[in-house]
C-alpha cells in the first residue's frame, strides 16, 4: 500500500510535467498557424507545482533528496540512529504544520470561491489541491522513514544512499 502512494506519487509528477511539455508544444504549434494557446503560461505554472510537490515523497523515499550527512557519519554508529530519529521527528512536525496549513489555503480558496487571474478565470482551490495532497503525502512518507528507523529498520531512502555509494566505489574502483 505504501509502495503504491509513493508511485502514484511519482507518476502524478512525471504526469504533469508531460502535460507542460503539450502545453508548451501546442504553444509552438499555435504560433505556427496563428494562434495562442490562452492562460498557457498559468496552466504551465500550475502544472509545474503540482509536478514540484506530487514528486516530493517518491523523491524523499528513492534518497534522491539532498541531504547533508557529514556531521551523522561522523558520530559512532550507536548515535547515528538515535539522531536521524531526531531529525526526522522535526522533520515530520515541520510537514504537519506545512501540510495542515496547505489544506487549509485549499479549503479558503474554496470557502471564499476564489478565482485565478488569469485570461481563464478558474476556480482557485483546483490547481492548489495538487500542492495539499503533495505535501501531505510527503509528510506520511517521513513519518513512514521515522517509524522504521524507531523500529531498527534502515529507512529505505538510507538503503538508496547506501546502492548509490557502493555503485559510486565500484565505479572508482573499476577505473584504478
Amino acid at each position: 500500500m505504501k509502495r503504491a502512494l509513493y508511485l502514484l506519487s511519482g507518476g502524478l509528477s512525471g504526469f504533469f510535467i508531460v502535460v507542460i511539455m503539450l502545453i508548451i508544444l501546442a504553444q509552438i504549434v499555435g504560433r505556427l498557424f496563428g494562434f495562442i494557446v490562452p492562460s498557457a503560461e498559468d496552466f504551465s505554472g500550475y502544472a509545474l507545482a503540482a509536478s514540484t510537490f506530487f514528486g516530493l515523497a517518491y523523491t524523499f523515499r528513492e534518497g534522491g533528496h539532498i541531504r547533508v550527512n557529514l556531521a551523522i557519519q561522523r558520530l559512532p554508529e550507536s548515535w547515528q540512529r538515535p539522531l536521524e530519529s531526531v531529525v526526522l521527528f522535526l522533520a515530520c512536525l515541520l510537514l504537519c504544520f506545512a501540510s495542515y496549513y496547505c489544506a487549509y489555503m485549499v479549503w479558503e480558496s474554496y470557502d471564499f470561491e476564489e478565482v485565478t487571474h488569469g485570461y481563464i478565470p478558474i476556480p482557485l482551490w483546483i490547481p492548489q489541491v495538487p500542492l495539499a495532497v503533495g505535501m501531505i503525502a510527503f509528510n506520511l512518507a517521513v513519518l513512514d522513514s521515522l517509524i522504521d528507523n524507531l523500529r531498527g529498520i534502515t529507512p529505505h531512502y538510507r538503503v538508496r544512499e547506501d546502492e548509490d555509494a557502493n555503485i559510486d566505489l565500484s565505479e572508482d574502483q573499476e577505473r584504478a
